[in-house]
């Protein structure tokens, strides 16, 4: 036991070593300043691995081996660093790729982990999650009957994707609600379509970014130009929609900045190597044609959307309504390793061009609007009775039959205003109004 255990001890020390001439060799390469600088090995660290290895080898009450001892190993290394960090085995890097795609199979909602339960980033527009009314802030608990507390994120998302066409019981705790609430889906393959648009009211438009895939800046500039072949040819002001949009790819974010602003910086990156310091710039291109603009976020907005919102919000280019982000403004680095697995991990944080971290502060609105419901009085439009509405009233005293002289007989109830239907959008809008009336002027 003891011989065994002392040349495994050796192999991972020889092992750690290599690793660490390796890493040495590129700091060296890029900073000659460092040449001098020298790694101690963690022996007593390692030692401790190396006889906890041998023990669950020796006494776990199953048979495990060794390549599923040495993986769980790489994935609590990644995940005890921070929730973005992991290890990508040949199945959860394939899903990554497709995921960006816009293509793929499961309940549509991004997910994270938090004190060990599966906490719902974002539902994404249109899929079977978002149908079901589950929302963004939402803790889950349970998966049908198998309690979270315990699984790894990937353990979790693999019980939520299963087989298309079967459901599944999300237990959740939601905020606000004295009892856990059970929400059955049904599985499906998910198409995102990533960006839509309609026409609101007076030639203003609506821009919805459900997600940023790698043709999200493609798509926007199309929505662009429907919107504005519906309008004459020009749009009064436009309303960007990123309320629960949990981010995606970073090139999309920044093509969509780009189509707003003309030049100055959109975002940068710090880490602590060379190559995770980046800078992306405008262009001079434009699609708006300086048309106000105003952008709704909330909780649910995250990662590549508070890149947008930051950018827009420190070139001065919109008004950000709504309330505060959700904070996530690490960059993860995806690293392709053998056997088709890879390595995401963070290698930095996002900064807006005046400076600011994203990380675990989000955006903060110009306007702070939290969402409310607005209902119409049931009885009467104004809240006061009538005299039609008083018992043994007179007639009108004309000779038409009631039904027939009521202007409301014989229609069919007319739509929400879009004030009871989405408030936010529709103070949004009325800023738009505000904004538009003191710039022609």
């Amino acid at each position: 036991m003891k011989s065994n255990t002392r040349t495994l001890l050796v192999l991972i020390i020889g092992l750690t070593l290599g690793i660490m001439l390796a890493i040495g060799q590129g700091v060296l390469a890029e900073k000659e300043k460092e040449q001098n600088d020298t790694a101690s090995v963690p022996y007593d660290e390692l030692r401790t691995f190396t006889e906890i290895f041998a023990r669950i080898k020796k006494d776990y009450v199953e048979p495990v081996s060794d390549k599923e001892l040495l993986e769980n190993a790489i994935r609590g290394m990644l995940s005890g660093l921070d929730p973005h960090s992991s290890y990508l085995d040949p199945d959860s890097f394939k899903d990554l790729q497709v995921g960006t795609s816009g293509e793929f199979g499961g309940l549509g909602i991004e997910v994270g982990m938090e004190d060990g339960f599966v906490k719902v980033i974002s539902p994404i527009d249109g899929t079977p999650a978002q149908r079901a009314g589950v929302e963004a802030g939402d803790l889950v608990i349970r998966l049908d009957e198998k309690p979270v507390k315990g699984m790894t994120l990937r353990d979790a998302v693999n019980i939520m994707r299963g087989k298309v066409g079967t459901d599944i019981t999300l237990t959740i705790i939601r905020e606000g609600e004295e009892r856990p609430l059970k929400i059955t889906i049904t599985r499906d393959i998910i198409k995102v379509k990533s960006v839509r648009q309609r026409s609101l009211e007076g030639g203003f438009g609506y821009l919805r970014i459900s997600q940023f895939q790698s043709h999200t800046g493609k798509n926007l500039a199309e929505a662009i130009d429907e919107l504005k072949e519906e309008n004459d040819g020009s749009l009064k002001g436009v309303v960007l929609d990123l309320r629960n949009n949990p981010g995606g790819v970073l090139n999309a974010a920044v093509d969509v900045t780009d189509a707003f602003i003309d030049n100055g910086l959109i975002v940068y990156t710090k880490g602590r190597i060379r190559d995770s310091e980046l800078k992306f710039n405008a262009t001079s291109r434009t699609l708006l044609d300086g048309a106000p603009l105003v952008v709704l976020v909330n909780g649910g907005s995250a990662s590549a959307s508070e890149i947008v919102a930051g950018a827009l919000q420190d070139h001065k280019r919109a008004i950000i309504v709504g309330t505060r982000t959700f904070g996530k403004g690490s960059v993860q680095t995806i690293l392709p390793l053998n056997n088709n697995t890879a390595l995401k991990l963070t290698t930095a944080r996002y900064y807006t061009p005046s400076g600011r971290s994203i990380q675990a502060e989000g955006i903060e609105p110009d306007i702070v609007l939290e969402p409310v419901k607005i209902t119409t009085l049931e009885h009467a439009e104004d809240g006061h009775l009538k005299e039609a509405d008083l018992a043994g009233h007179l007639e009108n005293g004309t000779g038409k039959d009631k039904k027939e002289s009521d202007p409301k007989a014989d229609k069919k109830a007319p739509e929400l205003p879009l004030a009871q239907t989405d408030y936010q959008l529709y103070e949004a809008l009325n800023i738009l109004k505000g904004v538009q009336i003191l710039e022609s002027r």
